[in-house]
């Protein structure tokens, strides 16, 4: 039942839809604007680039915030992964959208940071080092994510690496479009207005 009800309120956390509500509060539809999309790589296209931080760290907060939920509540290790992918399905799938939402990048680096703070570190350099050379956010998250079940495997343990798995798999899944515009050469780089 605890493991139950964190999950439910990892959900919720993960629901609340940060870059929306920081776009509204500059005047700005986020989900008429550019990709539609409610995540920072978005709102910096169409908001600018301090409402795109505060979007990245509102969102990276939902993921570090269920796990440190988890955690207080001695859940174990396996169920801290698990009420965290409940943070990200929050976000990619909002109660507050209609179930709508983004595509859980910075939730996913947020729950790493407490799950694994060593892996997410790996992570956010492979991530930083791809957008600086190819200056494609969805190709960096693609990358950085894509190795994450190995980096676990690497910097921490493999009884987290189930969790790992996961989370690549579902960046992997929520990434399917940018991927087909990768291949066609129409994906828009980061930071460039739409």
């Amino acid at each position: 039942m605890k493991v139950i009800f964190l999950s439910v309120a990892a959900f919720i956390i993960g629901s609340i839809p940060t870059g929306l509500l920081i776009a509204r509060s500059r005047g700005i539809d986020l989900k008429q604007k550019g990709s539609g999309n409610i995540g920072a790589t978005n709102v910096l296209r169409t908001t600018g680039k301090w409402p795109a931080f505060f979007t990245l760290c509102g969102d990276t907060l939902k993921g570090a915030a269920a796990v440190l939920l988890a955690r207080h509540y001695d859940t174990g290790i396996l169920y801290e992964g698990v009420i965290g992918i409940f943070s990200i399905l929050g976000h990619n799938f909002s109660l507050f959208l209609r179930f709508k939402g983004g595509k859980g990048v910075a939730t996913s680096l947020g729950v790493l940071s407490v799950y694994s703070p060593f892996t997410a570190l790996f992570t956010g350099i492979l991530w930083l080092l791809t957008i600086f050379i190819t200056k494609y956010s969805s190709l960096a998250a693609l990358v950085s994510f894509g190795f994450l079940p190995v980096s676990m495997i690497l910097f921490d343990t493999g009884e987290k690496f189930p969790i790992a798995l996961t989370m690549a798999l579902m960046i992997l899944i929520r990434h399917c479009e940018n991927i087909s515009r990768l291949a066609r050469g129409t994906e828009p780089k980061a930071g460039k207005k739409i």
